[in-house]
Formats: structure tokens, C-alpha cells, sequence
């Protein structure tokens, strides 16, 4: 259940998401925002889902986890079916999309529950390998070729709306009871069980959740660009957003979202280095494992109560 609590901290974050919305909405009017700069407004948005999703599973969870992309893979081609075969309205494609994955979520986690670490990544890594096989495999979803025509119906308040519920409904349950039942298993699950704690169904319950998001970015990604392919949903796309919650930090929403903003923009720079990028952007992720093996926040968050504390000491007795 989300919980939204209408404090003082609450209204300035809320003023500051709205000004943002409509900030954004303004200057796309207002054709201020290039076609290059929209589409990868569009990926960071879907990146910031995925990294936060996942972050839920891997750094909440403590589940080493390598089958994102196939999740993402099970909500875009849903809603895709149902939107572009089956003439559905677009909340409806995404909401069946999402839900589907989150099935495909519990699937995987009942099986998998006892394996653990290395094995645990590779049975999830296994999972993805098979979404993509049977997507290159069914004719009916265009096999090897993927899906065509589908609706362009994905924009940035249909973007923006779903990168906040995601943010929103995973700090409220990272908060939570549940959430911390989550940390107690990432930290030990051992002691979590003696205490009480049921690690058999929050374990599956990371799962849905962290599924259920990767299906919504994924219904949002094939509803923008209108086309997609097996190719799309590598073990490669895993490992992005592997990179994206490890550098952002284990544990850090605010971390992810940082993270996802930042391989998105590098990824942008770095367009027109086609032979170079992949060097690159490899050397960049080594020189900040290097320097800042936890992630840039570790597992803290970036709150309005610690950015106001600090402004505080600077404009205190010493400084004024």
C-alpha cells in the first residue's frame, strides 16, 4: 500500500516533481527539445525504471539476479500483442504487460529459491536466454524479424507517470515492514529465518515487484519505438542495468536513478564513436569501480533532510 505522508519535506519533493513534469512537457511543446535529445529522455527514463526494479531484487534482496531484459521482454511483447492484435487501449496492453511479467517474476523465483550467489545468477541469466529463444522461435510475434507497426503510444507523461509510481511504490515498500524483512535477508538469511522472518515469500514477493516495473518499462520501450526484436533483450541488456544498480550503489534508489541518468547521457556522448564506444564506456565503469568499488552512494540516499542539515551548518553561527 502506498503511504504519502503530507509534510512539509513531502510538498517541496512533490512541487519539485511537478515543476519538472511540466518543465520537460513545455519545452517539447515548444519543439526547444530535438528529436535525438527526446529519445534519450525516453531511455533515461526506462533505464531509471529498470535500475530501480532491479535494485529491488539485487540490492534490497541481496538476489544476484541476470535476467532483467527477459522480464522487460515478456511486458513489451504482451502489451504489444494486445495493443497492436487485439486493438487494446494502452493502460490495458501495459497493465497485462506488467502483470505478465510479474507471473513470469514468481515463476522464476519459486524454482530458483534455493540457489544462491553465482548459481542463482546463472539460473536467472538461463531464464532470460529462454524469453529470447522462444521469442526468436514463435512466427506469431514475428520471430527472428520482430514486431512491426506497433502504436506509438508512449509519451512523456505516460513516461514520467510510470518512472514515479515505480520510485514511489519502492521507497514506500523499502520503508515498510516488508522492505526491511528484505534487507534482514540480504544482510543474513539464516537469521532471518530464525527470527521469524518468511524468506520463501519476500523472496518471491522481490521477484514480482522487480518483474512487474521491468514489464512496465518494457511495454513503455515497444510502445515508442514502435518495433521490437529478440535482439533487443540480451543478456547484454541484463548486464547494462547490472552496471547501472552496482555503480549507483546496492541498496540506493537515488543511487540507481544517478546511475541510469549517467550511462544514459555517456551512452549518448558517445554515438558517434560506434568502433570506440563499447572501450570506452568499459574504461569509464573501471575507473569508477577503481575509485568507488561501493557506488557512487553506496547504500545511503540522497534526502532533502540531509541537503537542508548541510545547508544549515554552512549558514549556522560559523558561517554567519
Amino acid at each position: 500500500m502506498i503511504e504519502v505522508r503530507f509534510n512539509k519535506k513531502n510538498l517541496i519533493v512533490l512541487a519539485g516533481v511537478i515543476l519538472i513534469y511540466f518543465l520537460v512537457y513545455e519545452l517539447q511543446a515548444a519543439g526547444v527539445i530535438s528529436a535525438f535529445q527526446e529519445i534519450n529522455l525516453m531511455m533515461l527514463g526506462i533505464n531509471i525504471i529498470l535500475a530501480v526494479s532491479l535494485n529491488l531484487i539485487v540490492g534490497f534482496t541481496g538476489q544476484l539476479a541476470l535476467g532483467h531484459a527477459g522480464f522487460m521482454a515478456v511486458g513489451a511483447y504482451v502489451s504489444a500483442i494486445l495493443s497492436t492484435n487485439f486493438n487494446q487501449p494502452f493502460p490495458v496492453a501495459l497493465l497485462a504487460g506488467a502483470c505478465a511479467a510479474a507471473v513470469a517474476g514468481i515463476v522464476i523465483g519459486l524454482p530458483t529459491l534455493r540457489l544462491r550467489g553465482d548459481y542463482l545468477a546463472i539460473a536467472t541469466l538461463g531464464f532470460g536466454e529462454i524469453i529470447r529463444g522462444a521469442a526468436n522461435n514463435i512466427n506469431y510475434i514475428g520471430g527472428a524479424a520482430g514486431m512491426i507497426g506497433i502504436p506509438q503510444l508512449t509519451n512523456w507523461t505516460w513516461l514520467y507517470a510510470m518512472m514515479v509510481l515505480t520510485i514511489l511504490v519502492t521507497t514506500n515498500f523499502i520503508n515498510s515492514t516488508h522492505g526491511r524483512a528484505c534487507v534482514a535477508i540480504r544482510e543474513n538469511e539464516i537469521a532471518a529465518e530464525t527470527m521469524g522472518i518468511n524468506t520463501t515469500y519476500y523472496k518471491v514477493l522481490a521477484f514480482a515487484m522487480g518483474a512487474f516495473f521491468a514489464g512496465i518499462a518494457g511495454a513503455l520501450y515497444a510502445h515508442y519505438f514502435y518495433l521490437i526484436q529478440p535482439t533487443t533483450f540480451t543478456f547484454f541488456r541484463s548486464f547494462d542495468i547490472l552496471v547501472m544498480v552496482v555503480f549507483g550503489g546496492l541498496g540506493s534508489i537515488t543511487g540507481s536513478i544517478i546511475a541510469a541518468a549517467g550511462i544514459t547521457f555517456v551512452n549518448a556522448a558517445l554515438q558517434d564513436l560506434a568502433v570506440l564506444r563499447m572501450v570506452i564506456y568499459a574504461v569509464l565503469l573501471i575507473i569508477i569501480m577503481v575509485f568507488r568499488p561501493q557506488g557512487l552512494m553506496g547504500n545511503k540516499e540522497f534526502t532533502l533532510d540531509r541537503w537542508l542539515k548541510k545547508r544549515g551548518a554552512v549558514s549556522g553561527p560559523a558561517g554567519n
